[in-house]
C-alpha cells in the first residue's frame, strides 16, 4: 500500500497544495510563538544584562535593604577580586535649558573595565560637576561637550529633633561626554547620566546604599570558589552572588512575573489556527475518499483489506503532514529572522535577538504531523466503512433523520443551551472564569449542530443569486449539494471571523466603558496641577498655553475656603458661569447661585463653607466626578486673600478644553507642550482626555495585534473554501463540460463557481459576525462588570467590512478553481471519468 500511496501523492498533487499550505501555515504559527517567547527572554538579556555584560560576578542585596559601603569595602578588599563597582543610581529632575525632565544618574566605575556601556565622544568624568550624558538625550536637548545641567535630587529626611524644610540636593554640572543609550527597557524614555560617586552620592543622600557591586574575578580564582568567597566576606546569601547571566534570567523571571503570559496568549490563536487548519485537511481528505470511492472498492475487490485501505489513506496523511511541518518550521525560522533583522535596525530595538528553542522545532513538527493524521482518521475509516459492492451507492449525509444526525444534534443543543446559560450567569455576575469556558462551550455545540441548519441558510440566500439568471440558480443548488462539505467550509470560515468580530466589538464596548468611567472621573478635558508653596503660574504663561494649537479654552479656578459635608472636609474652588459652561460638559458638575458640587460618592444636601473667619451655610449637588474637591460659583463668592493660610495648604488647578479631533499622539504631543509653556513637569498635566487617548492607544494596539494573529486562521480557512472548489470542479468536470456543450458560456461558469464561493463565504461571514458580536459585549460585560457599567456597543461599520472582506475573498478564492473549470473544453471534459 506505500506505492499506492507515494504514487496516490504524485500522480494528484495538486489536491494536496491546500492541505501543505493548510498545516504549514499553523505549524509557522505555532513555532514562531514559542520563538517569540524565547527571542523575548533572549533580547531581554541583551538589554537588562547588560548592565551586568562586564562583569564575572554581580552582588545583589537579599532583600528591599541595599547593599552598604561596608559590603562595598570588603568586596574591593577581596583578595578573589581583582576589581571591583559599588553601582549607585539615583532618580533625579534634570534643567536641560527650558525642560525639566526625569533622569537617572548613576556612579562612574573606578575601572573602565567595568563600564558597560560605550563612549561615543568625550571623557567620562573625572571630577565633582562633571557628567556625560547618552546620546538621544543630547540630541533631544541639542547637548554637546561643554553644556551645562542642574540635577535635582530628593531632599534627605530631617535627622531626629531638627525641624525646618528639607532642602534638594543640587548639582550645577558640565557635559564632558557622549555616550551610547542604555538598551534596558526600564530606563527607556528617561534621560541617563553618569557621574562621579561624590556627584551621585549628593544627589542621593534621601536614599543611601548601592543597587549592585560588580566584580571582576581574580586570576586563577573559579567562578565557584569567588561565589562562596565573596558571600562569606559580605555576610550574603550565597545565592546573592551570581553570574551576569544568573542574573538577567532572575530579573527577566520578575519582568514577566515568572509567568510567560505573552506565550499563553499567542498558543490560543495558535490553537484557533490549527483548529481551522484541522477542517480544512480533514474536509479536504474527505472529498479526495469520496473521489476515490471506487478506486478504493476496487482495491478492496483485487485483494486488499480494509486496513490496508486505511493504511495507504493515513499514509498519505502522514507523509503530506510531515513534509507541510518541515516546511513550517522553516518558513517560521525564516520569518522570526527577517523580522528580528528588520528590528534590529532601529537603534531603540538594537538588542533584539533571535532565540530558536529545540521546543519549537520538535512541537511543530509532532503537532503538524498528529494533526494532519488525525485530522484524516475519519475520512480513512469512512474509506472502509461500505462494503466493495455498495460503494458506488452515495452514503447518507448527516441528517435529523438518521442516528448520527440526530445524535450529533443533541450534544450540540446540550453543550450551546448549557454554555449559553453558563455564558449568560458569567456575564450578569462578571465572572470571566465562568463566562470564559461557558462561552468556549456554546460555540462548539453551534458547531456541531452547523451542518444542520448552515445548508439551509446558504440555500436560503442563494434566492439572492436568482437575478443572475441559470448561473445563479445552479450556484445556490452546487452550494448545498454536500451539505457535510459546505458546512466544514463555512465553519472554517466562521470561527476566523467570530474572533475578529469577538474583538472589535469587546474593544469598542471596553473603550465606551473606559470613557464613562473616564468621564466620571475627570470632570475637564485636562488638569494642571501645581503643588502648594510653588510659584502661581504666570498669566503669561496662561495666555501662551492659550494660544497653543488644539487649546479650546482654559480658566484657573481659585481657592474659595474650606467646604464641609457631613463629616468631609474638602477644599472649596470658585469657577465663573462662564468658564464652567465652556469647561465642564456635563450640567451637574456646574455650581449655580449659593450651591456647592460635591464629589459623587457624598450624599449630604447641606454643607458649610468657611472662607477666613466668615461660615456660610450652603446647598449641596452631587457631581459626575470622584474627585476629592468642592465647586462653588466666582459670581457668589470671592478667593482667598492673597496671605490666608490655607493658600499655602492648598493649590488651585488650571481647567483647559481641547480639540476633541486630536488623535493619540497630538494629544500626546499637546501635553508635553502644555507643560513646556506653563513651565510645570508633564506628570502634573493630566485629565480625561489624556487618560481616554492611553486606553485607545493600548486597545487599538491589543486589536491590530490580535486581528493580525486571527488574519492567520482567516486565510487558512480561504484556502479551505478554494480548496473546496477545487475539489468540486473535479468532482463535476463531466457536468461542468455537459453544461458547457449545453450552451453554457465560460463566463457564466465562472460566475456560477464563484456565486458559489460568495453564498458560503457571506453566509459564515454574517453568522460569524452575530456569535462575534454576542460573545464580544458578553466578554466585556463579564470582564469589566465589576469595575464599571458596560453597554455594547456595536461596531457596525467594522463588521460591515468584515463581512464585505469575507465575500469578496470568497470570490476571490474562486479565481483559480472557475479558470480551470473554464479552460477545460467540453470534448475532453465529457471523455474523462
Amino acid at each position: 500500500m506505500l506505492q499506492v500511496a507515494l504514487s496516490q501523492l504524485k500522480t494528484h498533487s495538486r489536491r494536496f497544495i491546500a492541505i501543505t499550505l493548510a498545516v504549514l501555515l499553523a505549524v509557522a504559527f505555532l513555532s514562531a510563538t514559542l520563538m517569540v517567547n524565547a527571542s523575548t527572554e533572549a533580547s531581554l538579556k541583551a538589554s537588562i544584562g547588560q548592565a551586568y555584560s562586564t562583569a564575572d560576578l554581580v552582588i545583589s542585596p537579599p532583600g528591599n535593604e541595599p547593599l552598604t559601603t561596608a559590603n562595598a569595602d570588603s568586596a574591593a578588599s577581596s583578595p578573589l577580586v581583582s576589581a571591583s563597582y559599588a553601582q549607585r543610581m539615583v532618580y533625579v529632575d534634570s534643567s536641560l535649558g527650558s525642560a525639566t525632565v526625569a533622569s537617572f544618574i548613576r556612579s562612574v566605575p573606578n575601572d573602565p573595565a567595568l563600564e558597560s556601556v560605550p563612549l561615543n565622544s568625550g571623557a567620562w568624568p573625572s571630577r565633582e560637576g562633571e557628567i556625560v550624558v547618552d546620546s538621544v538625550t543630547a540630541e533631544r536637548n541639542s547637548l554637546s561637550v561643554g553644556s551645562k545641567v542642574t540635577l535635582t535630587g530628593q531632599p534627605a529626611p530631617p535627622a531626629e529633633g531638627q525641624e525646618g524644610t528639607p532642602v534638594e540636593p543640587e548639582v550645577a554640572a558640565t557635559v564632558t561626554g557622549i555616550s551610547a543609550t542604555s538598551k534596558d527597557p526600564q530606563m527607556s524614555g528617561m534621560a541617563q547620566f553618569v557621574g562621579t560617586t561624590a556627584d551621585v552620592e549628593a544627589l542621593g543622600a534621601a536614599s543611601p546604599g548601592y543597587g549592585a557591586i560588580l566584580v571582576k574575578v581574580a586570576p586563577g580564582v573559579s567562578i565557584s570558589d569567588a561565589k562562596n568567597g565573596l558571600s562569606t566576606a559580605l555576610s550574603l546569601p550565597v545565592d546573592s552572588v551570581q553570574t551576569p547571566d544568573e542574573k538577567t534570567t532572575e530579573m527577566v523571571a520578575g519582568f514577566t512575573g515568572g509567568q510567560d503570559q505573552l506565550t499563553i496568549v499567542l498558543l490560543a490563536f495558535a490553537g484557533v489556527a490549527l483548529l481551522v487548519s484541522a477542517l480544512v485537511v480533514s474536509n479536504t481528505f474527505s472529498v479526495l475518499v469520496a473521489q476515490r470511492t471506487r478506486e478504493l472498492a476496487l482495491l478492496r475487490c483485487i485483494g486488499a483489506s480494509r486496513r490496508q485501505v486505511r493504511n495507504s489513506v493515513m499514509l498519505e496523511a502522514l507523509l503530506v503532514g510531515f513534509t507541510a511541518s518541515v516546511l513550517g518550521v522553516l518558513f517560521a525560522v525564516g520569518t522570526m529572522a527577517l523580522v528580528l533583522t528588520l528590528l534590529s535596525q532601529n537603534p531603540d530595538f538594537s538588542f533584539a535577538t533571535l532565540a530558536v528553542p529545540p521546543s519549537a522545532v520538535i512541537a511543530g513538527l509532532v503537532v503538524g504531523t498528529l494533526l494532519t493524521v488525525l485530522a484524516a482518521l475519519v475520512p480513512a475509516r469512512a474509506a472502509t466503512a461500505v462494503a466493495p459492492l455498495a460503494a458506488l451507492r452515495p452514503a447518507d449525509d448527516i441528517s435529523v433523520h438518521n442516528s448520527g444526525g440526530r445524535l450529533r444534534l443533541g450534544i450540540g443543543i446540550l453543550l450551546l443551551l448549557a454554555g449559553g446559560a453558563g455564558l449568560v450567569y458569567g456575564g450578569i455576575s462578571a465572572n470571566l472564569l465562568i463566562a470564559l469556558p461557558a462561552g468556549a462551550a456554546s460555540f462548539v455545540g453551534f458547531l456541531m449542530a452547523a451542518t444542520l441548519f448552515v445548508p439551509k441558510l446558504v440555500s436560503l440566500a442563494g434566492s439572492l443569486a436568482a437575478p443572475a439568471g441559470v448561473p445563479g440558480k445552479m450556484a445556490a443548488a452546487n452550494a448545498v449539494r454536500n451539505p457535510r462539505r459546505t458546512t466544514a467550509t463555512a465553519s472554517a470560515l466562521l470561527i476566523g471571523v467570530t474572533l475578529v468580530t469577538m474583538m472589535m466589538t469587546g474593544a469598542a464596548t471596553a473603550r465606551h466603558a473606559f470613557d464613562t468611567e473616564l468621564d466620571a472621573i475627570y470632570p475637564v478635558d485636562v488638569t494642571v496641577e501645581s503643588f502648594p508653596g510653588d510659584p502661581a503660574i504666570t498669566d503669561q504663561a496662561v495666555a501662551a498655553a492659550a494660544a497653543l494649537p488644539g487649546v479650546e479654552h482654559i480658566a484657573r479656578l481659585e481657592l474659595v475656603g474650606m467646604v464641609t459635608a457631613g463629616d468631609t472636609q474638602l477644599p472649596a474652588y470658585g469657577i465663573s458661569d462662564s468658564d464652567a459652561a465652556a469647561l465642564l460638559a456635563n450640567p451637574a458638575n456646574r455650581p449655580a447661585g449659593t450651591s456647592v458640587v460635591l464629589p459623587s460618592s457624598l450624599t449630604a444636601t447641606t454643607a458649610t463653607l468657611a472662607a477666613g473667619t466668615q461660615t456660610t451655610n450652603l446647598t449641596a449637588t452631587p457631581g459626575t466626578n470622584n474627585g476629592g474637591t468642592a465647586l462653588v460659583s466666582l459670581g457668589s463668592f470671592t478667593p482667598l486673600a492673597a496671605g490666608d493660610p490655607l493658600r499655602t495648604q492648598e493649590a488651585a488647578p488650571l481647567w483647559i478644553s481641547v480639540d476633541q479631533s486630536l488623535d493619540t499622539n497630538e494629544l500626546m504631543d499637546l501635553r508635553t507642550s502644555l507643560a513646556s509653556a506653563l513651565g510645570v513637569n508633564e506628570y502634573m498635566v493630566s485629565g480625561a482626555v489624556l487618560e481616554k487617548a492611553m486606553f485607545s492607544q493600548v486597545i487599538n494596539m491589543l486589536l491590530l495585534v490580535v486581528t493580525g494573529l486571527l488574519a492567520v486562521a482567516v486565510f487558512i480557512a480561504l484556502i479551505g473554501v478554494a480548496n473546496t472548489l477545487s475539489l468540486s470542479v473535479l468532482e463535476r468536470t463531466r457536468e461542468n463540460s455537459l453544461l458547457r456543450a449545453l450552451g453554457l458560456t465560460r463566463g457564466q461558469l465562472r460566475g456560477m463557481l464563484a456565486l458559489e464561493a460568495v453564498l458560503i463565504a457571506g453566509v459564515a461571514a454574517v453568522i460569524g459576525s452575530v456569535l462575534g458580536t454576542l460573545y464580544g459585549w458578553a466578554g466585556a460585560q463579564s470582564g469589566l462588570g465589576t469595575f464599571t457599567e458596560v453597554t455594547a456597543v456595536v461596531p457596525w461599520g467594522q463588521i460591515g467590512a468584515v463581512v464585505l472582506v469575507a465575500a469578496v475573498a470568497g470570490l476571490l478564492a474562486s479565481v483559480v478553481p472557475a479558470r480551470r473549470a473554464a479552460k477545460l473544453s467540453p470534448v475532453e471534459g465529457l471523455a474523462m471519468d
